[in-house]
């Protein structure tokens, strides 16, 4: 962490006195660690992922939903032993899983947390919730601890990812990330009631006007893991109060026929088991108050 080059950006800043491009320090700070009850049903459950939210990103996605928490503005810096206190805690209120949003800028102290709950004798899976744009050397460290991958993968075409989230390698470093953790992970795994135990998720959010993209990336998935990986086509995009100066595109929600499009490539293909989302999506509820919640 002293020269970090943890993410695919490689600042090579020292985060102990610094701030690079995901504005982290190198503790981990966490604006909210709660039950959660709004990720895909073999995640979630009836009783809820045990999830922490981790402050800071490597991607600058300007419909950025949780852009309290990803440009650093929400959240408390913890230390590794805290962090170890809140999976038991998650524990203890009932967690499937314990779930790990936005880890990678933090992937030293995750590792270091989890294996040092492990050898306490935690027992529940552990997700890791990516935006997907994960380095080689965030990877090496994150499979150490990782279980579930559940991961987006935003665009399959390069401009589109400059455009949207500063970032022109995505698509190219999300199918790398995306082969080593079926290639590592297998198979997805699941328990008598249906909670994932070991597995690859992977989210496809679809954008206003981006149904091609978003098609685009379903083939490339399904031609090259079929139902090693387990899709979510999701349409729940809602544009953000602010920060869409410039791109008018994006000021209006998924329309159903763009929506039932995706769908119907995914059926057309064959696709037999994935997510898909219906009716009511397109709001504020997926999201949940930052407010330090069992921080």
């Amino acid at each position: 962490m002293e020269v970090c080059k943890l993410c695919p950006r490689r600042c090579g800043i020292d985060r102990s006195t610094a701030r690079g491009f995901c504005n982290s320090p190198a503790v981990p700070v966490v604006a909210r660690a709660a039950l959660h009850f709004w990720e895909e049903p073999c995640i979630s459950g009836d009783r809820g992922s045990g999830t922490v939210f981790f402050s800071g990103c490597t991607l600058r996605c300007v419909y950025c939903q949780n852009r309290e928490i990803s440009r650093g503005k929400a959240g408390k810096q913890i230390t590794v032993e805290r962090l170890e206190e809140i999976f038991f805690e998650l524990k203890d209120k009932g967690a499937h899983n314990i779930n790990l949003v936005t880890p990678d800028h933090f992937a030293v102290p995750i590792v270091q947390a989890v294996r040092r709950a492990r050898n306490r004798g935690l027992d529940l899976p552990i997700v890791m919730n990516t935006g997907g744009y994960v380095s080689d050397e965030t990877y090496d460290l994150l499979k150490q601890a990782a279980d579930i991958w559940l991961t987006d993968f935003k665009y399959s075409d390069s401009a589109l990812s400059a455009k949207y989230s500063g970032a022109p390698d995505y698509p190219e470093v999300a199918a790398h990330a995306l082969e080593r953790m079926v290639e590592d992970t297998g198979s997805p795994v699941y328990d008598a009631d249906g909670m994932m135990q070991k597995g690859v998720i992977v989210r496809i959010l679809l954008l206003p006007g981006q149904v091609e993209d978003a098609e685009n990336t379903v083939r490339q998935i399904w031609d090259k893991y079929g139902d090693r990986v387990v899709l979510s086509l999701m349409d729940q995009y809602t544009p953000p109060s602010g920060g869409l100066e410039g791109f008018p595109e994006l000021e209006r929600t998924v329309t159903d026929e763009e929506y039932d499009a995706l769908c119907d490539l995914a059926l057309d293909l064959g696709i037999e088991e994935a997510y898909v989302q219906e009716g009511g999506t397109q709001s504020e509820s997926f999201i949940p108050p930052f407010d330090l919640e069992g921080v």
